[in-house]
């Protein structure tokens, strides 16, 4: 049997009729929910006939097209797209609407097929969230119209479908004879392997702990392209908490052996790829926005004939066709294989990654790196902050026609950190008065902007988007989420004008917002060399029942590694002063024993600088290089090239920082590392808050808010120093607490700790 393309109605149509400039003005559009909302609305208006979610499909040579349309009213015979959107409906750019009637007229044909109809009533219902109103837009076809349409769309598609019949078909050719890339595996690397197959195969989740050194970026990719080769996954979406992981992960794929048919996508961050950043993102504005659809075919063929799609060719194609290279990234995650870039791609509110599998029915298998980082980072995600000094700095700036609004929300929000009298202040849930405030100005912003975008100061925008993502936020009813008010007392005064407390939106446990994405997922592998213990990752990530995990023994020996613990200090606060001099004779020693380069690791820049100025003043003749707060790409560069074999020095960075994993620095590039600190977080408003909710979900406030965050930290820290098994180096544990058995109990196995 001859193979067959299956595309959804709204692939088919992003595909075939989208055309014209790149528009971003009548955007931000809303959310999924909003629009489950608005289609429910919609529904609720129509008489009891109306059908709802009708599973439509119909086939063109080699072609499946498959949707749901939005609704029926057999009594009318009129068949109904609902579109969400707020604003001026007359403002909405023409592409959008010929491309929203194109996905309205296929669900026609396909109806009138199913049901054999002579003509059909087509209509576009647009509901504005905001005002809660509907206009719509209607068409009468004859079934010969329709399927004149839909056959002359299929056949704009025919091509570019059987060119992706076949490489899919070479894809699992290459896949299926595709050897380990360096022969033999390295210790625990094939146990690695075999664990994430068989998640992939089975369709389950993994929590894979793996030590630093074995090999795990490509230890987890190589198994997920085997079953990807059987069959079994459609996509691959490598998922990264920091750059470094991305570009391990793309060098990994480059030693493929031999080198398959596989399309490998770079996604980068909007600032990063943008090469107009002074401009808006439509036509009128930016060259590469200006016919952007028209040159998107030449395009997105030249990037998938490259197939190693990384930010650096995409800029180059773009720029050779004349398209935004981030948006051309964004059109190219449709068709690629490999997908890798940070966890907000797939993990984050209005993630384009996730909404594309969940569109496209894709059986993802998805590989996060340092998952460790992923509580943290999510927590982030699904919290939403309102800065005083973004409300100063827009109000002072804002056009005219958005004072009003801005004015309306000053006062709201003054309304809602008054009961904080200065101090910190946590509710349930934000008051009703700020949340209609934000609403009415989310309105008129929207309205204007459609109007006058080119008008809007950056810091007004910053603040419509903060208002936006608030009220988003805001509407998810999370319980575990918390409304807090906190003073900033060190936020700096510009612009005049006195700085309102900062208002947060703030989440607890990302657990529920993480479940239904892991759940979309074909296969997921969470892997790190700090992943322990796993219930507490099972429960804050909202990992399934059926989660596996595995531990793979480190291919290092107890020889390898000195790890000194000293109980004659403590970083406790209290006690950081008379700390100083001691760690710093301590550093000075064991730098005398063996010269060469080291890591310092502390709690906080002050005790950072602190430690440094003392060790700088008690040993004056060891090289020295600090950390510093805000570092750039360039200074982190830096700071790392000062490692060299041969070099001696110290290295004070913050523990938890851009230099505390993720960093590579093998043989005598780094012999040891000094941690004095646990790295737990420090004891304030907002963690109580945190410890309070753990201890109500799981009975662990302290442990789950505390000790094993800050102890992930320093197991890290301490990975930096053994990178493979022909190193040598040394760890100092700076602080008595490490020699309590609780936080002994979460250091690795195989070291043997030797208390001094």
């Amino acid at each position: 049997m001859s193979p067959r393309y299956s595309v959804a109605v709204r692939a088919l149509c992003e595909f075939t009729a989208k055309q014209g400039d790149l528009d971003m003005r009548f955007t931000p559009s809303p959310t999924a929910q909003q629009g489950l909302a608005g289609h429910l609305k919609v529904a609720q208006r129509r008489a009891h006939t109306y059908e709802t979610e009708i599973f439509l499909s119909a086939t063109y040579g080699a072609v499946d097209v498959r949707g749901r349309a939005d609704g029926y009213d057999p009594v009318r015979n009129q068949l109904e797209e609902i579109k969400t959107h707020r604003g001026d409906l007359s403002r909405q750019p023409e592409n959008h609407r010929h491309l929203h009637w194109a996905q309205a007229k296929l669900y026609g044909w396909m109806l009138c097929r199913e049901r054999e109809l002579a003509e059909l009533n087509v209509a576009l219902v647009y509901w504005d969230i905001g005002e809660e109103s509907e206009t719509v837009l209607t068409e009468t076809y004859t079934a010969e119209a329709l399927q004149a349409f839909f056959e002359a769309q299929c056949a704009r598609f025919e091509t570019w479908a059987a060119q992706e019949l076949a490489h899919v078909q070479a894809r699992s050719s290459d896949l299926k004879t595709m050897a380990f890339p360096f022969g033999a595996f390295r210790r625990g690397q094939r146990e690695l392997s075999v664990a994430v197959y068989r998640a992939a195969r089975d369709g389950t989740a993994l929590l894979a702990q793996a030590p630093t050194g074995i090999g795990k970026t490509l230890g987890t990719l190589f198994p997920l392209l085997k079953r990807m080769g059987e069959d079994g996954l459609d996509r691959i979406f490598f998922l990264t908490a920091k750059s470094p992981g991305r570009q391990l992960a793309l060098d990994a794929l480059t030693h493929l052996t031999p080198r398959p048919n596989l399309r490998i996508l770079e996604l980068t961050a909007r600032e990063k790829a943008c090469e107009h950043p002074d401009k808006a993102c439509h036509g009128d504005a930016c060259p590469l926005a200006r016919g952007f659809y028209d040159r998107l075919p030449a395009a997105r063929t030249a990037a998938v004939d490259a197939r190693t799609m990384d930010r650096h060719t995409l800029r180059r194609i773009g720029l050779e066709h004349a398209v935004c290279p981030y948006y051309l990234a964004q059109e190219l995650s449709r068709w690629s294989d490999v997908i890798v870039g940070d966890y907000n791609y797939y993990f984050d509110f209005s993630a384009a990654l996730y909404m594309l599998t969940l569109q496209n029915e894709w059986r993802v298998g998805l590989l996060v790196d340092e998952a460790h980082n992923l509580v943290d980072r999510a927590r982030a995600m699904y919290s939403a902050p309102l800065d005083g000094a973004v409300l100063r700095d827009a109000r002072a700036a804002a056009p005219k026609v958005a004072r009003r609004a801005i004015g309306d929300v000053a006062r709201a929000w003054t309304s809602a950190a008054a009961p904080a009298n200065g101090n910190y202040l946590a509710r349930d849930d934000s008051p009703a008065h700020l949340h209609n405030a934000i609403k009415g100005a989310i309105v008129t912003f929207s309205e204007a902007l459609d109007q006058q975008a080119d008008s809007f100061p950056p810091d007004t925008l910053r603040l419509y988007f903060d208002l936006l993502h608030f009220f988003r936020m805001s509407e998810l009813q999370d319980p575990n989420t918390i409304f807090d008010v906190a003073a900033d007392s060190a936020a700096p005064v510009s612009k005049g004008g006195a700085v309102r407390p900062t208002l947060t939106l703030r989440n607890l446990i990302p657990a529920r917002q993480l479940a239904p994405r892991f759940a979309a997922a074909e296969t997921v592998t969470l892997f790190s060399a700090t992943l322990a213990p796993s219930h507490y990752y099972r429960d804050t990530l909202g990992l399934p029942e059926t989660t596996r995990t595995i531990d793979v023994a480190a291919p290092f020996s107890a020889e390898q590694l000195q790890v000194k613990l000293t109980k004659r200090v403590s970083t406790r606060y209290r006690d950081r002063g008379a700390s100083l001099a001691p760690i710093a004779d301590l550093m000075a020693a064991q730098f005398q024993t063996r010269p060469g380069n080291y890591l310092s690791f502390t709690s906080s820049y002050d005790y950072l600088d602190k430690l440094a100025d003392t060790f700088a003043t008690r040993h004056p003749h060891v090289p020295v290089w600090l950390q510093t707060r805000r570092m750039d790409d360039a200074a982190r560069v830096k700071f790392l090239a000062r490692f060299e074999a041969g070099q001696r020095g110290i290295g004070f960075a913050v523990l938890g920082g851009a230099f505390g994993e993720g960093v590579d620095l093998p043989g005598d590039r780094l012999i040891g590392a000094f941690i004095a600190t646990l790295g737990m977080p420090q004891v304030n408003d907002v963690n109580a808050q945190i410890e309070a909710r753990m201890q109500t979900e799981f009975g662990a406030g302290y442990d789950y808010t505390y000790l094993f965050p800050g102890l992930g930290k320093v197991v890290q820290a301490a990975g930096r120093v053994i990178r493979d098994e022909a190193d040598r180096g040394v760890v100092y544990l700076l602080d008595d607490r490490f020699a309590r058995r609780d936080v002994r109990a979460l250091l690795p196995s195989w070291w043997q700790v030797e208390t001094v």
